[in-house]
C-alpha cells in the first residue's frame, strides 16, 4: 500500500509547458487529503521549484538539487550536502577546457556567469520538450521564466569560490552536442572527488556530492515518517531519478522517460504531458497499481 509518493519535476510532474497541470495538482491534493504523504524530488533549486508548486496550491517537503538539500513543508532546510571548493575548482577546470557553459547552485542561491547562455539553456529544454513551439518562441518563454527563478549573476565563478560563506551544492553543465561531449566528461569527472554524476536532460550533466542523491534523501524521508520503502512510490523520467526508483517499492517511469531509466522501473505510466503522475496516484489511492502497465 502506497503511503509516500515522491515525484520528479521536469519531464515528469511538469508538462510540456513546464507547469503542473490542474489534473496532476488535483490528484496530489487528493492523495494528501487521504493521508498519503507527497514530496517533490528535483534537480532544481528551491527557488525554482517552490513557485511552481505554489501556483497550484501544493505545499509539501522538497528534495532539491538531486538530494543536496531537503526542505520540510515549512520551507526550512533539514539536510545540506555540498561539494568541497577544491573539488569544484577541479570540475570547473575540465568544463572550461571544453568551453562549456555551466551553472552553480549554492547555499545562497543559483548563480550563472552568462545570462544569454542561461536563457539559451532553458530555451533548449522548452524547445525539445515542446516540438510545436519554435525556438524563437522558446527563447521568449525562457526569458519570461527567468524572471521568477531568482537567478544571480557573477562575472567570474572565482567570486563564489573565494567567499567562505558560500557553499557549492551542485554544478550543472550543458552541451547541445549532448552525450557525445558530456559522457566522456562525466567519465573523466568520476575520478574527481567523491561525486554523483547524473542527468536531467539529454543536453546536461548534473554534478553533486556522492551522498547527495534523490534515492538516499527519499529513503531518509521515509524512515523519518516510519514508512517502509516497500510502501513508497517514486516517479521519474531521467537518470537523476534512477537512485529513487531503485529505493521505492513502487517505481514508476513516465512514457517519455529515457529507455535506460525505464529499465529501473516496475511500472510505466503516461507521458508528462498526458498527466502520467495523476494516473499513477489515482491508481495508488484505489490500491489498483496492478492496473498500471507493469514492465
Amino acid at each position: 500500500m502506497v503511503k509516500l509518493i515522491a515525484s520528479d519535476m521536469d519531464g515528469t510532474l511538469l508538462n510540456e509547458k513546464m507547469v503542473i497541470s490542474e489534473t496532476n495538482a488535483k490528484a496530489i491534493l487528493a492523495a494528501q487529503k487521504s493521508g498519503v504523504h507527497f514530496m517533490v524530488a528535483t534537480g532544481r533549486g528551491y527557488t525554482e521549484a517552490k513557485p511552481l508548486l505554489e501556483e497550484v496550491g501544493i505545499s509539501c517537503p522538497i528534495i532539491t538539487l538531486n538530494g543536496a538539500q531537503v526542505y520540510n513543508e515549512d520551507g526550512e532546510i533539514i539536510e545540506n550536502i555540498g561539494l568541497s571548493k577544491e573539488t569544484v575548482r577541479a570540475i570547473l577546470k575540465k568544463i572550461n577546457e571544453l568551453d562549456l557553459y555551466c551553472e552553480m547552485t549554492t547555499s545562497k542561491g543559483i548563480y550563472s556567469d552568462n545570462k544569454a547562455k542561461r536563457i539559451e539553456a532553458v530555451a533548449s529544454l522548452i524547445y525539445k520538450t515542446n516540438p510545436d513551439t519554435s525556438f524563437k518562441m522558446s527563447v521568449v518563454l525562457a526569458a519570461a521564466r527567468l524572471e521568477i527563478m531568482n537567478i544571480n549573476y557573477v562575472s567570474d565563478y572565482n567570486e563564489l569560490l573565494e567567499d567562505e560563506s558560500v557553499e557549492i551544492l551542485k554544478i550543472i553543465t550543458f552541451s547541445e552536442d549532448g552525450p557525445k561531449v558530456l559522457e566522456p566528461l562525466a567519465q573523466e569527472l568520476s575520478g574527481t572527488g567523491d561525486l554523483a554524476i547524473t542527468a536531467s536532460f539529454v543536453n546536461n550533466i548534473e554534478i553533486n556530492h556522492a551522498k547527495a542523491q534523490k534515492g538516499l534523501a527519499l529513503a531518509r524521508a521515509a524512515e523519518s515518517l516510519g514508512i517502509h520503502t516497500d510502501d513508497v512510490m517514486a516517479l521519474g523520467d531521467n537518470f537523476n531519478d534512477v537512485s529513487m526508483l531503485k529505493v521505492a517499492g513502487y517505481s514508476v517511469a513516465v512514457a517519455n522517460a529515457e529507455d535506460g531509466v525505464k529499465a529501473h522501473a516496475k511500472y510505466l505510466t503516461s507521458t508528462n504531458s498526458e498527466n502520467g503522475v495523476a494516473e499513477s496516484i489515482l491508481l495508488a489511492l484505489n490500491d489498483d497499481m496492478d492496473k498500471q502497465l507493469a514492465r
